[in-house]
């Protein structure tokens, strides 16, 4: 090949690359990954038991009559007294039946729908944060303002697949504050909003919000899942009033309830990871269990987050070896039932810090390796759930988006082999100039969001940035220049009129 010739031929398809952009599709993610197991089939078989005999030994303490009584018409055993219900392993057993393994969601734009199921993967914010914090305004608490902000962010990030209730606006009354969040959501994204489970006056009121804003008939809305919320347990083998109502009202609804123990071993669960799985696994059949009494079929996720404890301060741990151990053995039991399942991210740190990186990474890669279909407290979570902190929120975003572009094939084409590539060029050679790379280099690699791969000199130059601060001007650059998507853009002030009636009347407090 002629030095000439193949000079031409470079400068050719490198013009031809001028005006190439990369393009990025982060919106519906394949796992790439084979599911790790900790435990054997056997053990999984044997935790999985062990939980069906706690229901039926045990039981769990219901703390709602009308979920009582709905336990009592499907045959289990209710203490009124004591306020125990003993599930029996048939009533699980039908419960998981019903259960779809499967979960359409359907977004206010449809190109942002999502599909619940083994396989998929996404992720989503911090959330439930009594605080906030940035660089710019230090820590504090969160404001409506600083739940906007995140929202802006959640819905600039393809890899944000979801809107959720990141922090608290606790300059909002209880009473009214669901009006605002959902508002927010509703004039914001486009993406699957949430709405808190937090008695049937709030539910039902998020419901009607969302029906109005979209255009949505009581019918249409109850036919597919429009909107999710997260169900906790309050461990260990309680739920609470607001909780077993929230997943009556849901399954009611049709919309999709997660189904989350907490399960901090050591503390609130027994300290062996098995122990800890197997009260946690007990505690989502319950809810799983009374949301499938309460309409068969209902949108369930199967929900995980065990965890460790300091047992030197009892302090909440994450990002640990239990961490992600937790989250591989959550993932076999989901799959034992045949369920989508939740995972959970975040850290202890408190501060945007090395530790806060590495915890972060631990329980993400736990959750994936797991095989997760919702990973929750995804970017940002901090001070083990305290606070939501912008600056890792971008930090956090990076590594998502890495994690999403190895969800993408990789070509193995004759072409992507090279052959031509590796003729052209001599021994001893580059190939920055080959017609292989010319061709390619504008869409070839990831393009960093906040990472710095500027050599020692450049970056010094520039103001020796780290990392923190870079992510400081990118998070304030999306939330002053944000413009909502047209789904948004279009449903400005639509839920004024309902929320004005609503809030004269006194809004709706909160069920405890």
């Amino acid at each position: 090949m002629g030095e000439e010739p193949g000079g031409r031929r470079r400068s050719r398809r490198g013009r031809e690359g001028v005006g190439q952009k990369r393009v990025t599709d982060y919106r519906r993610l394949t796992n790439p990954f084979r599911p790790q197991a900790v435990f054997s089939d056997d053990r999984i078989a044997a935790i999985h038991d062990t939980a069906l005999k706690v229901l039926e030994e045990l039981g769990i303490k219901v703390l709602l009559p009308e979920a009582r009584q709905r336990f009592t018409e499907a045959g289990a055993l209710v203490d009124e007294d004591s306020q125990m219900v003993r599930i029996g392993r048939d009533i699980v057993g039908h419960a998981l039946k019903s259960a779809p393994k499967s979960i359409h969601a359907c977004a206010p734009s449809p190109e942002r729908d999502l599909v619940y199921e083994e396989g998929a993967l996404t992720f989503m914010s911090g959330a439930g944060a009594p605080n906030v914090s940035d660089r710019v305004e230090g820590r504090r608490p969160a404001s409506l303002a600083d739940f906007t902000s995140i929202a802006k962010i959640s819905q600039h990030f393809d890899v944000m697949h979801t809107m959720t209730a990141s922090v608290e606006p606790q300059d909002v009354a209880n009473e009214l504050r669901h009006y605002a969040m959902t508002k927010v959501q509703v004039e914001t994204s486009d993406k699957l909003p949430f709405v808190y489970a937090r008695g049937t006056p709030q539910v039902t009121e998020g419901f009607e919000m969302l029906q109005l804003a979209y255009g949505l008939s009581e019918e249409t809305f109850r036919a597919e899942p429009h909107t999710y919320t997260v169900i906790n347990t309050n461990s260990p083998r309680q739920l609470d009033i607001p909780m077993a109502q929230g997943i009556i009202d849901f399954a009611e609804w049709g919309q999709i309830s997660i189904i989350t123990p907490f399960c901090l071993a050591g503390a609130m669960a027994p300290i062996t990871i098995a122990g800890a799985l197997t009260l946690q696994h007990a505690e989502a059949l319950a809810g799983i269990t009374l949301a499938q009494i309460v309409r068969a079929g209902a949108p369930v996720l199967y929900g995980s987050f065990a965890s460790s404890v300091d047992m030197k301060s009892g302090a909440p741990a994450f990002g640990t070896p239990e961490h992600f151990t937790s989250a591989l053995g959550a993932g076999q039991l989901a799959r034992h039932i045949g369920l989508p399942w939740r995972g959970g991210g975040g850290t202890a740190s408190n501060a945007v810090d090395a530790q806060a990186a590495n915890e972060t990474q631990m329980a993400m890669w736990g959750a994936i390796l797991g095989g997760c279909n919702m990973l929750v407290h995804a970017a940002g979570w901090i001070e083990g759930g305290l606070a939501v902190s912008l600056e890792k929120m971008i930090v956090d975003i990076e590594v998502l988006q890495m994690v999403a572009e190895l969800c993408k094939p990789v070509p193995g084409d004759d072409d992507a082999i090279g052959f031509d590539a590796i003729a052209e060029v001599q021994p001893g050679g580059h190939f920055f100039s080959a017609a292989h790379t010319m061709s390619r280099y504008r869409t070839a690699f990831y393009e960093p969001l906040v990472a710095d791969w500027s050599n020692f000199g450049n970056w010094t130059a520039a103001g020796s940035q780290t990392s923190p601060e870079r992510a400081t001007a990118i998070w304030r650059e999306i939330v002053e220049g944000f413009t909502p998507p047209p789904v948004a853009a279009e449903r400005q002030g639509v839920l004024d009129d309902y929320i004005a009636r609503h809030t004269e009347a006194g809004g709706a407090p909160p069920v405890s």
